[in-house]
């Protein structure tokens, strides 16, 4: 039985991909800001972390154990045009997004077994700009810089390094993105959504579960050669 750590695994990506290792008989942990969520997510059958992902010391505390599988997926973005962004979102931005995978992947090492697995959750943010998106994709950039250099590090010890890019996936963080897009364009939801899949050559939102195979796939015995891999889930849109 692995231990697995998934960050952010009170709702989404995370929810879905901590509840499919725990089908396929893994020993999963949850981490996240509320814990009525990650307590829903669990039903009573995962261990449940209330961590702050940007802070040192919370992060440090979800390492009791060593994890054979680490899935940092904690995130959150904010949609807004570089004119107008205060500092204090851009950092804050950077902190949860880049930061908080930097100091789990950290921790992570100290003693994870040879074998074991980091998964970082990127986005196709990662591999382009976008209006709007420039603290987001500057952080998932970063993310993506971290996992191949990670990987180079960690490689002589059996251990992998790998992202999952997602294009928009249907979770509460796309309705936000549809919610900001309809605010600044002064347009409906549907066309608004139209918009954020315009570039998507199946015009369509990823399904949670299309990630979740994914990340399986990265932890699986199968993929111990795929190392400092950015895998691109987003219908061909890169």
């Amino acid at each position: 039985m692995r231990q697995v750590l998934v960050t952010g695994g009170g709702s989404g990506i995370g929810r879905d991909v901590a509840r499919d290792f725990l089908a396929r008989g893994d020993e999963v942990t949850i981490a996240g800001r509320r814990l009525d969520a990650l307590e829903e997510t669990s039903g009573g059958k995962m261990r449940c972390l209330s961590v702050d992902i940007t802070d040192e010391d919370s992060v440090k505390s979800m390492f009791d154990r060593p994890y054979d599988v680490v899935v940092a997926n904690a995130g959150a973005g904010h949609g807004m045009l570089v004119k107008d962004m205060p500092t204090q979102l851009f950092t804050d931005t950077l902190a949860v997004n880049l930061t908080g995978v930097f100091m789990t992947f950290r921790e992570a090492l100290a003693d994870m077994p040879a074998g074991g697995r980091l998964i970082a959750m990127a986005s196709i943010a990662s591999l382009k700009g976008g209006g709007g998106l420039a603290a987001y994709s500057a952080a998932k950039h970063g993310v993506l810089g971290l996992v191949r250099s990670v990987a180079i590090e960690v490689a002589k010890s059996g251990i992998t390094c790998n992202a999952v890019c997602p294009g928009f996936v249907d979770t509460e963080m796309a309705a936000g993105a549809v919610k900001n897009v309809m605010k600044r364009m002064e347009i409906d939801q549907g066309s608004a959504e139209k918009m954020l899949v315009a570039n998507n050559p199946m015009r369509r939102m990823i399904n949670v579960e299309e990630v979740t195979a994914a990340v399986r796939f990265l932890a699986s015995p199968e993929a111990s050669m795929i190392n400092g891999h950015d895998l691109v889930v987003s219908g061909g849109e890169i």
